[in-house]
């Protein structure tokens, strides 16, 4: 059995540890689908943890895809490396998804501002006044106050396990505006390929600036791979987390098929990651984009469901290598956040109050 050390001075936790030290083994191949992975107890015995320690990592890969517990018999490798280039399998690929159904309900929205914590948000508003003065009326760089987009990088370090520079990121009014940014960035003479159903916002805004959209019809996964293999779309535009209006969240076998994809056709994905922070997963799932960051998705996420629907502020995260090229395409916008919001909201999430936050929704929703 391979021999994995767990860190016992890391930042991550020991089940956090395993579960990335299992993950990579079966993404590259070392386990291979179908294969039994080491019994927990014989983890346990390795790697010096407890068996529950094991069963939280293992459970953590059934969440995502990678692994299935079988009855009694341990856990079984589901990862699959070659899903774009296999027959379909008819029941998990071309079986239609759920009736589309309203995900985000006015109901919604009430309880979860209702779970808003007022009085640390109203604390935090008036520390920031306090503290930056006359410097809430300076006007904003175009892509943001440095301050937000370092707490934001220090954020999606600790929650995302996305690793990124602050310049990498970019401001803006809500997820609408990110859009039409992506189609500054991206051309509006290329196709855009999006799932079908989506959020009907996606393809009005891309349409409104001049791009051609190419509907891609989704399975119980993600996006039918006899779709991506049809597509001629150098743009793919995904909700991986519960996509609206099916409620279909892609597993990591599609993940990675999304990146295979675009690495063989030279394109981009636009990872839209709206209310991934709620899920009822002790942890969040792996971005698309932590899989490539350098070259291939650019990520983007909005806090009106995060924190409350009035707040207009999303961003988006620029791929390494092409930070500089993409970026040239539209510094010349100003930057469309109040200085001061942005301000507030970096001030909420260094303090740790957002996380928490988002920790409360998340038990709550968890115990039903």
């Amino acid at each position: 059995m391979i021999c994995y050390k767990i860190d016992r001075n890391g930042d991550a936790p020991a089940y956090l540890q395993l579960y990335r030290f299992l993950r990579k083994d079966i993404t590259e191949g070392v386990y291979r689908l179908g294969d039994r992975l080491p019994s927990k107890r014989a983890l346990a015995v390795d790697t010096g943890v407890s068996i529950i320690t094991v069963q939280h990592a293992l459970e953590l890969l059934s969440d995502e895809g990678y692994a299935v517990p079988k009855n009694r018999s341990g856990y079984y490798v589901s990862y699959r490396s070659d899903t774009l280039f296999s027959p379909p399998d008819d029941k998990a690929e071309t079986e239609p998804v759920a009736e589309p159904s309203d995900e985000f309900t006015d109901e919604d929205a009430s309880r979860r501002i209702e779970e808003f914590p007022f009085s640390s948000y109203m604390t935090t508003m008036r520390k920031t006044l306090s503290k930056y003065q006359e410097a809430i009326l300076v006007r904003s760089p175009n892509a943001g106050v440095p301050e937000l987009r370092e707490a934001l990088a220090a954020y999606l370090a600790r929650s995302r396990g996305m690793a990124v520079m602050p310049d990498q990121i970019v401001i803006g009014s809500g997820a609408e505006y990110l859009y039409s940014l992506i189609v500054q960035m991206l051309g509006r003479e290329e196709l855009y390929a999006i799932e079908q159903p989506s959020y009907e916002q996606i393809e009005r805004v891309y349409k409104a600036n001049g791009a051609s959209i190419d509907p891609l019809t989704m399975g119980r996964d993600g996006i039918l791979s006899s779709e991506l293999m049809r597509t001629k779309a150098k743009i793919l535009h995904i909700t991986p987390f519960h996509s609206y209006p099916t409620g279909v969240t892609a597993d990591a076998s599609k993940r990675h098929e999304y990146i295979t994809w675009a690495k063989q056709r030279g394109a981009t994905i636009v990872e839209d990651d709206v209310d991934s922070e709620f899920t009822l997963s002790t942890k969040t799932e792996d971005t698309v984009f932590s899989l490539e960051p350098k070259k291939t998705v650019i990520y983007m996420n909005t806090f009106s469901r995060t924190m409350y629907p009035s707040m207009r502020i999303g961003y988006m995260v620029l791929p390494q290598d092409r930070r500089d090229e993409l970026i040239s395409k539209i510094d010349f916008y100003s930057c469309t956040v109040p200085v001061y919001d942005q301000y507030v909201l970096a001030e909420f999430i260094t303090s740790g109050d957002f996380e928490r936050h988002i920790n409360r929704v998340r038990r709550r929703s968890r115990r039903g």
